[in-house]
């Protein structure tokens, strides 16, 4: 049959029964058993709506399938790496090593490493008790110090605390000539500085960043502080003079990136050591920043991010400095370098080498987990009972004790660290906005036990060198499972029990997000971080060594996490019913032309806000904790996304339908997340977190949804 408009209707003979196709039924008129008219138009329409139909239930299916792949994926990848993991851990146990190595090194060849019959083997050993008060090495030291004595080219993978500094630091003293340390942050540099000159170790710094400021303040204050320029010109002098001194005025030179890339005179000079066989090594202090700083950004908006970025933890000058430092091995290609790090996964490493101009390094790893740290996650509650809480543990469990309290602005650690001297705890505020000499003096009182907490942004951190720190408190989740692992390992340096608690905030998570918006993989590393304190449980430690490529059985983790402590008393429930509530007032704002904020999708779905955004939709009796982590869940798994606007003061972050929204329509389809079961009554009356953890975990118990009133538009 041919479809042909112009007709006013069609005839067609199908067996004995005469089938007419009408364009408009009401005009024809036949009364006849044998005769069928079919309504043209409706009968499109009904076509069309089973089209519709079919194709919306394969786009699920097709949701459904790759959802499925993709978990099919991760399972595949994950048992590969196990098996690789258990045949390296076989090999290894039958040749008696334990650390990874670059394929071009053999095991076999790195084992010869481990010996003390290297001509500088009885110097070492004497340098190690007269210099550092040490009787013996850890695991991997010895090997590290002396492939570096050899020269060799390797990176140092090894938990915070376990003596990466060792690895040059004692190589520096036993060598002619000095060891160039390449550190990103100040503190670092003087918290080392201040550490080897109390042993009597001859150690000097360059900061270009210090400089401006020393050299500003000198001239507005010239009129009463004269002699300040002449101070640091000299002192200057003096570091670049001792560069080329047979001497041997220092042992250590700290320098940080910017002074490598924006100083002539210093490369000169350094030109100059190296060709008169004074530049033993290079080492590069914390050298994941190199990846993890220098391809932050994403192309075309890096200028955009900088300024981000510099309004809030003034890392990016350090960000572009970084992917300069292959300058170093390229002029100075027969000095050995040391990259050191407390966290690195292999693909980064990769990018390091490559960014330094490594050609083959030797890698040595040994285990990221600290047995004498206790891993905890509290929930985030109002700003008065956040601090009410930190403040409680800090006078309670933590006496007389240092800590940090790592927070995510500076305004933040100024206000908070206010807040803790009004509760009688003595503490100090250190973030890149400091003066460089309230900076100092901080970290001198901090570290003699002046003051108990030092409340800090993410300037003071990497390779601070305080064996007693009993604990760091994060006030607000870190932006990558690196960076937390970096900060909380300034705990328990001196392997004694201490305690890493971050406090896990809703709003938190779309405030940091407004920070990483530029970088590359900022969203998705953000992810793991909400990932790991989402998790109600899985072993702390065991989302840890995932990150980190690492095997883990739980069982090792002896209950030093909250999640293994409380035991895995947890239950599935499923959320779909709560997911589609979420999914159809976010089509309804889409349907308005408009974008919800996270607050705005709580309110709506709590019944609050503009009636504009909760007409036609349900709302819901879950408690605004429960609502917040269901809506944290959905956007972990997909079925939200993330989208942002830019103003020229600041970054908004909307909640838009994600690829897998589609699947909560689907009829049922079933969304299951864990929550914890088997509380007492006695445990809900604890502390404020612990009745906030109590509402989050009784997601099953709660009524459902119920219709709310229908309102005209605003």
């Amino acid at each position: 049959m041919k479809r042909d408009c112009s007709f006013s209707h069609l005839i067609s003979l199908s067996g004995l029964k005469l089938v007419i196709y009408c364009v408009n039924k009401a005009s024809v008129d036949i009364m006849d058993s044998d005769v069928e008219i079919i309504d043209v138009p409706v009968a499109l329409e009904s076509v069309e709506a089973e089209l519709e139909s079919v194709e919306a239930e394969l786009e699920l299916v097709k949701l459904q399938k790759a959802e499925l792949v993709e978990k099919e994926n991760d399972l595949t990848f994950r048992k590969n790496f196990l098996l690789h993991k258990l045949e390296k851990a076989c090999d290894a146990a039958s040749s008696g090593g334990h650390s990874g190595t670059a394929r071009e090194t053999s095991e076999e060849e790195l084992r010869r490493y481990d010996g003390t019959d290297f001509a500088w083997s009885k110097h070492l050993k004497r340098q190690l008790k007269a210099s550092f008060h040490l009787s013996e090495f850890r695991p991997l030291q010895m090997r590290a110090i002396n492939l570096t004595l050899s020269g060799k080219d390797l990176f140092l993978v090894m938990p915070t605390g376990r003596g990466k500094s060792l690895c040059y630091q004692l190589p520096a003293i036993c060598s002619e000539g000095f060891t160039l340390v390449v550190t990103p942050l100040v503190s670092l540099m003087e918290d080392q500085i201040m550490y080897l000159r109390s042993i009597n170790v001859a150690a000097v710094m360059l900061n270009a960043s210090s400089s401006k400021v020393t050299l500003r303040t000198f001239k507005l204050l010239k009129s009463i502080f004269k002699s300040w320029g002449r101070i640091f010109q000299e002192h200057s002098k003096s570091v670049l003079a001792g560069m080329i001194d047979n001497k041997d005025p220092f042992k250590l030179l700290y320098v940080t990136p910017e002074k490598i890339a924006k100083s002539k005179m210093f490369m000169s000079r350094l030109e100059k050591a190296n060709n008169a066989n004074l530049l033993s090594r290079i080492a590069v202090d914390e050298v994941h920043c190199c990846s993890q700083w220098g391809h932050d950004f994403r192309p075309g908006v890096a200028s955009v991010g900088r300024r981000l970025k510099a309004r809030t933890i003034k890392t990016a000058p350090l960000s572009l400095d970084y992917k300069l430092l292959g300058i170093l091995k390229r002029q100075f290609p027969k000095v050995p370098m040391i990259g050191l790090t407390a966290t690195a996964t292999g693909s980064l490493l990769e990018d390091c080498g490559k960014i330094l101009c490594i050609q083959k390094p030797i890698t040595l790893r040994s285990s990221f987990n600290r047995t004498n740290l206790f891993y905890e996650v509290r929930p985030k509650m109002s700003d008065d009972m956040l601090i009410a809480d930190i403040a409680s543990l800090i006078k309670k469990r933590y006496k007389d004790q240092s800590g940090i309290v790592y927070v995510f602005s500076q305004k933040d650690a100024e206000s908070v660290s206010s807040q803790l001297r009004q509760r009688a705890i003595s503490s100090a505020p250190y973030h890149a906005n400091l003066d460089s000499d309230d900076k100092s003096g901080t970290h001198r009182k901090w570290s003699a036990g002046q003051i108990q907490v030092v409340v800090a942004t993410v300037a003071f951190g990497m390779g601070i060198n305080k064996a007693n720190v009993r604990f760091v408190i994060h006030h607000t989740i870190s932006k990558s499972i690196e960076n937390y692992y970096q900060e909380s390992g300034r705990a328990g340096r001196d392997d004694a029990p201490a305690d890493c608690i971050v406090y896990f905030g809703f709003a938190d998570i779309f405030r940091v997000s407004s920070m990483v918006v530029m970088e590359n993989v900022g969203q998705r590393k953000l992810n793991q971080m909400v990932t790991y304190c989402h998790n109600l449980d899985r072993c702390r430690r065991s989302l840890l060594a995932v990150h980190f490529n690492e095997v883990w059985d739980d069982k090792e983790c002896n209950k030093m996490c909250d999640t293994c402590r409380q035991g895995h008393d947890v239950i599935a429930t499923d959320i779909a019913e709560h997911g589609r509530q979420v999914v159809e007032i976010l089509e309804l704002a889409a349907s308005k032309q408009e974008k919800l904020t996270p607050l705005k999708l709580v309110e709506a779905w709590m019944g609050k806000g503009p009636t504009k955004h909760r007409k036609s939709t349900q709302t819901t009796a879950l408690s605004r904790v429960q609502v917040e982590s269901v809506i944290v869940h959905l956007f972990l798994q997909g079925y939200l996304r993330e989208d942002f606007s830019f103003t020229p003061y600041s970054t908004y972050f909307y909640l838009l339908l994600g690829h897998k929204a589609p699947l909560l329509k689907s009829p049922g389809y079933t969304l299951q997340v864990k929550i914890r079961s088997g509380y007492s009554q006695s445990e809900l009356v604890k502390s404020p977190s612990d009745q906030a953890k109590r509402s989050h975990q009784t997601l099953e118990k709660a009524p459902k949804a119920k219709k709310i009133k229908k309102e005209n538009n605003d």
